[in-house]
């Protein structure tokens, strides 16, 4: 399906210390949006893998799917996970969020949440394979879900905003650095989210 832009996408600038945070609301036409949330949910080949945590392996509250080009491998809690080709329609978003953004990308990690038990814990995006300054776009679908910020080395909440169906927040040079992000469980979510997060990943 040819991926279409909404007519005037709004565009939010937000200033955190160290960078610069930018949200479109509406980002795709409302159909296109739509029918990738249903394709990717049937279509992706989601799995849970699971991570060492006090000796145990623990299942993450979440399903994930990783792909990218070739040689960008993603290493998560110690596991390295291959990059699976590119599907068809994601590979157009890429296109169309780095038309609209100005920035490039070559992986993408894809969350479902399933519902608001499912969830993402405290961290940064700062991988060293990620580079120096990684820039992230992150598109989501589905169910709305509250997104938290907190600077590194602090324990409380700086920065909150809901990620809407069909929103890009990217997340400019500087932000990694600074702070860390959440999605935090909640009992008011009963339906799916789709989360995918565009980074440039520094080729193996």
């Amino acid at each position: 399906m040819q991926h279409s832009l909404f007519d005037t996408p709004k565009k939010r600038e937000i200033y955190l210390q160290g960078g610069y945070l930018y949200y479109w609301s509406n980002f795709l036409d409302h159909d296109t949006a739509l029918y990738l949330f249903e394709e990717l949910e049937q279509q992706l080949p989601w799995e849970q893998p699971s991570i060492k945590i006090a000796g145990k392996r623990i299942a993450i509250p979440r399903k994930q799917v990783w792909m990218g080009d070739n040689k960008t491998s993603y290493v998560y809690s110690g596991q390295r996970f291959e990059p699976l080709p590119w599907h068809p329609d994601l590979w157009q978003l890429k296109q169309t969020i780095q038309q609209v953004s100005g920035e490039s990308f070559n992986s993408v990690l894809c969350n479902l949440y399933r519902d608001g038990q499912d969830s993402v814990a405290w961290h940064a995006d700062d991988e060293p394979e990620l580079g120096e300054a990684p820039v992230i776009a992150s598109y989501s679908l589905g169910a709305p879900r509250k997104f938290q910020m907190r600077l590194k080395g602090e324990s409380k909440t700086r920065h909150q905003m809901v990620l809407a169906h069909n929103s890009l927040l990217l997340m400019g040079k500087g932000v990694q650095e600074v702070w860390q992000h959440q999605l935090p469980k909640t009992k008011t979510v009963a339906t799916p989210r789709i989360n995918l997060t565009f980074r440039y990943r520094i080729p193996d």
